[in-house]
């Protein structure tokens, strides 16, 4: 694999975190470090490791996976939006779903990652055969992956706060994690 290809598939990867990332900045409203960190890291871990738990697991998980992988990052992600939207008309004191409850964020690292699975799948069937050749794939991906949430969860918070007033921040995500899910099912079913 070349550099310009692991930039590409990082990239690729990573786009579900910007998505996300930006629905949870929107509902943050304000730079918060500590959740916006650990969803930043957090993302970029799970990023980085599914490629490898991918590649590791080819032989056994194959045919699980690759049959159930869109579907069950469609409804962890459908789930999590539908959710999103339904609390966006709760009272303020009733509301659960938190960007920055830890158990939120990983259920939300989880569900954007579930791809990267697959991608390790595919660094087997690109020939790669050691451990050493995935280090600098995985590194590039769990960067950007990283670099996109951090930028997204700012593009959240800076554009946010204007349209937060006009439309309800959390209706907005959960649209946005819902049609991550249909993107990911449509991806995998249709090819």
């Amino acid at each position: 694999m070349t550099h310009l290809e692991a930039w590409i598939m990082a990239f690729a990867l990573a786009m579900d975190c910007f998505a996300v990332s930006i629905a949870g900045g929107i509902i943050l409203k304000e730079v918060k470090w500590r959740p916006m960190l650990m969803m930043a890291f957090l993302f970029g871990f799970f990023q980085a490791v599914n490629p490898l738990f991918g590649w590791i697991g080819i032989d056994y998980y194959r045919h699980f996976i690759e049959e159930a992988d869109h579907w069950i990052a469609f409804a962890i992600l459908a789930f999590l939006g539908v959710r999103m939207m339904m609390e966006s008309f709760k009272d303020e004191e009733h509301k659960h779903f938190n960007p920055e409850s830890l158990r939120v964020i990983l259920t939300m690292a989880v569900a954007t990652s579930i791809d990267a699975f697959a991608v390790g799948i595919s660094f087997s069937c690109m020939g790669i055969e050691s451990v050493r050749e995935l280090v600098y794939p995985l590194a590039t991906i769990g960067f950007v992956s990283l670099t996109l949430t951090l930028t997204g969860l700012f593009f959240g918070i800076k554009f946010g706060r204007h349209y937060a007033r006009k439309i309800k921040a959390e209706f907005f995500g959960g649209i946005i994690l819902v049609a991550i899910g249909i993107k990911v099912l449509i991806e995998h079913t249709l090819g």
